[in-house]
This record gives structure tokens, C-alpha cells and sequence, in this order.
């Protein structure tokens, strides 16, 4: 099931009827009311989110469901404005795992939702053990947790993708361009920023097992070896 949040109603009914016609399971609802409604009955693979909504502004949803440890793992593709820079980044900062541009053509977003999918599947199939521990940090890849000293720790999708990148290859240095290609999938010209503000909330919400992402000042992180 893939929802549709959007307030026009005929861009709404057209993305769903894309969507169906290509052979996917898709839902409309009309504000983000509506969609946490429909959340709290089924667990989408994917939201497109629009930015300009009635009640509450896209951008407050997604960081609403990042919080949720419900809902923080479900993809969100933002729709934002045309020609928006500060709309772009600001979704990428806030979670989003991409963002597609208003007006855009129903098979752009078609293979934008595709795209996103393949990713997070591949992530998912990723060849790692069961449990990852480096100090006082540990993953539990098949049921994807993540905990410090015990204590479970709440993570969006992009920053368990990040931790998890940075575990499998420990000491090994990313470069903020690398990471945003392999991450988010695309060549985000000029938004290394997004990187580091995920980086950031990371390491702050690791609490005591942050300082284990280390920045390599020039160059980008890594993970610490051994600390």
C-alpha cells in the first residue's frame, strides 16, 4: 500500500489511479489527519507526502513520524514546490528519503517510488550478522534495532542506514558526496548539509556512543575501529 497525501483532490485521485494502473496498492487522503487515521488501520511501503497541506505542513508530519517508532521506518517521498531549494532541504533534513518537484508527471513520480523501494529493500538484504557491537553500541540487524548501554534507541530510516554503513565497514572514511549517493540514491548537488545534520541527530540521540562517528575534518566520517 503506498498513500498519497494530497489536498487537491483531482492531483490526489491522479496519482492513485497512476499508481493502480501500474500495479500498485494506493490510497489518497486529504491531510495529515486523514493520514495518520489510515495509518493507525495499515502500515503503508511508502507516503508521498505533500509539503502545502490544510491542517498541518508536510514537513511537520514527516518529523511526526520519525518520532514514531511506529511509522519512523516508512519511506517518504516530499513533494515540494517547484523551484523550492529551502523546501528541498529542509524535507531531506527532516527524514525524507527524496523529493520530487511540483508539477511533476505521474511517471516521474512512478519511477521515483520505484527507485526509493529498490533501495530500501536492498538495504534491508544487506550481507551483515544478526548483531553488530562496537563498544557500547550494538545493532541488531534482523529486527532492526539499536541500542547503547541496553537501552533501545529510536532512529529514522536515513540514520539507521547511516549507522549501519559506518558498522559494516569500520574505519573506513565516507565522504558526504559518497554518503548522499549511496544513501539517498542521487547526486544532491550543493546538500552535502543534509549529511551532516543527519550525522548530528545521530550522534545525539547515540547519546554516549556518538563520539564513535568520527568527522574526518576535509574529508567526511567514519567509524571508529575500535574506542
Amino acid at each position: 500500500m503506498i498513500y498519497c497525501v494530497e489536498d487537491e483532490q483531482n492531483i490526489c485521485e491522479l496519482e492513485v489511479y497512476t499508481l493502480q494502473s501500474v500495479g500498485m496498492e494506493a490510497k489518497g487522503c486529504g491531510s495529515g489527519r486523514e493520514l495518520f487515521a489510515e495509518l493507525e488501520k495499515r502500515v503503508p511501503k511508502l507516503i508521498v507526502l505533500d509539503i502545502m497541506l490544510p491542517d498541518e505542513d508536510g514537513v511537520s508530519i514527516l518529523r511526526r513520524l520519525r518520532a514514531d517508532k511506529r511509522y519512523a521506518a516508512i519511506p517518504v517521498i516530499m513533494a515540494t514546490a517547484k523551484g523550492s531549494e529551502f523546501d528541498k532541504v529542509k524535507g531531506l533534513d527532516s527524514g525524507a528519503d527524496d523529493y520530487i518537484a511540483k508539477p511533476f508527471g505521474m511517471l516521474e513520480m512512478v519511477a521515483r517510488i520505484k527507485a526509493v523501494l529498490r533501495r530500501c529493500a536492498a538495504q534491508s538484504q544487506l550481507p551483515a550478522e544478526d548483531i553488530i557491537r562496537v563498544a557500547n553500541l550494538e545493532v541488531n540487524s534482523s529486527e532492526h534495532k539499536v541500542s547503547v548501554d541496553g537501552q533501545e534507541v529510536v532512529l529514522t530510516l536515513k540514520e539507521y542506514e547511516l549507522l549501519k554503513k559506518f558498522l559494516l565497514h569500520p574505519g573506513i572514511v565516507f565522504s558526504r558526496d559518497k554518503l548522499l549517493n549511496d544513501i539517498w540514491g542521487y547526486e544532491f548537488s550543493g546538500e552535502t548539509r543534509t549529511v551532516d545534520v543527519h550525522i548530528r541527530t545521530l550522534r545525539q540521540k547515540l547519546g554516549s556512543a556518538g563520539d564513535l562517528v568520527e568527522t574526518i575534518r576535509g574529508v567526511g566520517y567514519r567509524m571508529a575501529a575500535e574506542k
